[in-house]
């Protein structure tokens, strides 16, 4: 008779018993995606509906305001909590001191009055970084070819503040200056928007995921050779992000965002073990453009591959996920 260990052995234990059948397999889950995971970013575009396709992310489309608003509700009837908004901002509106960023008229701020008159019970989040209003493709000012930090966080403070004025739930920094999240909540907290939370991208990295979008927002052409890693981070490093997301918490951040996803699911794990604070990863745009591309050859079930993905991302403990997919996503979730 073969003594216990510490498990049980072979045929006492027989861990194939729990996955015999559906039911079973459903009781001992562990995890478990639901809409409520989802976050849908969208892209707006100058004009009135109109869709313009992003060839390198299949199935996603830049919409003027009127169609964001209809999609809108769309997301509000999936049961997705938030919307995610990124400008597609005209070329001749981008210029190097990056002041359409600071425009209470801009798109994104059109955008998120459109949708709030609306009265949805649907939270909306804006991206705070200066990359779509740049003529230089920096997430940031430029001064004598470096990406100043200071001068840059003034900015987003002003930026911040618009969006917050235009009715913004959610503010996202994603730049990655030194200092931003506690520059930006005192500014919000001075102009009596204390109720609005801030998600940082806390742990972002200078990853070679990101092309799709930035063909999306019109990015990539302006940022030319250049690149981000002056400040976005070295992927090489996993101390480097747990810093990071420490001083954001210190500096007032309500949740904190590990960006790009899948590659980074170690990242994820350590963030909320360590902090076991609001975490959010984001399914990047190239993560989204392979998945569709290898199931576009055939290679790949692009529904299973979707659902494996987002549920990979809880299992790592992430608390929520912003995804391309999330209105597919959501539709499947809902039909069961």
């Amino acid at each position: 008779m073969t003594a216990m260990g510490p498990f049980g052995d072979y045929p006492h234990t027989r861990p194939r018993r729990n996955r015999q059948t559906d039911w079973s397999r459903r009781l001992v889950r562990e995890n478990t995606l639901t809409v409520d995971d989802l976050i849908w970013p969208i892209f707006v575009q100058p004009g009135k509906s109109q869709r313009t396709a992003i060839p390198s992310l299949p199935g996603v489309d830049r919409l003027t305001v009127d169609l964001a608003v209809e999609e809108a509700q769309r997301a509000e009837s999936l049961g997705i909590p938030v919307l995610a908004l990124f400008p597609a901002t005209p070329s001749e509106l981008k210029t190097p001191d990056c002041e359409e960023a600071v425009n209470p008229e801009n798109l994104v701020c059109e955008a998120v009055r459109a949708i709030k008159k609306l009265g949805l019970n649907l939270g909306i989040l804006c991206d705070v970084a200066l990359d779509p209003y740049s003529s230089h493709g920096q997430d940031g000012l430029v001064r004598d070819g470096y990406v100043v930090n200071d001068e840059t966080v003034e900015m987003l403070c002003r930026q911040s503040l618009v969006q917050a004025q235009a009715g913004c739930d959610i503010i996202a920094p994603s730049d990655m200056m030194d200092g931003r999240i506690g520059e930006i909540r005192k500014a919000l907290d001075h102009k009596g928007y204390q109720h609005v939370q801030i998600m940082s991208y806390a742990a972002k990295y200078a990853s070679a995921f990101y092309g799709p979008f930035r063909d999306a927002v019109g990015s990539s052409g302006n940022l030319g050779g250049g690149d981000k890693k002056t400040y976005q981070m070295d992927p090489a490093n996993t101390d480097e992000a747990i810093r990071e997301v420490a001083l954001d918490i210190q500096e007032g951040a309500d949740m904190v965002m590990v960006k790009p996803g899948m590659p980074y699911l170690d990242i994820v794990r350590r963030v909320k073990e360590t902090f076991h604070q609001p975490t959010y990863v984001y399914q990047v745009s190239g993560e989204y453009a392979m998945l569709h591309a290898a199931a576009g050859n055939g290679w790949l079930d692009l529904n299973k591959v979707m659902l494996e993905s987002l549920t990979a991302f809880k299992r790592a403990g992430a608390d929520g996920i912003l995804t391309y997919f999330a209105p597919v996503a959501a539709e499947m979730l809902k039909s069961g």
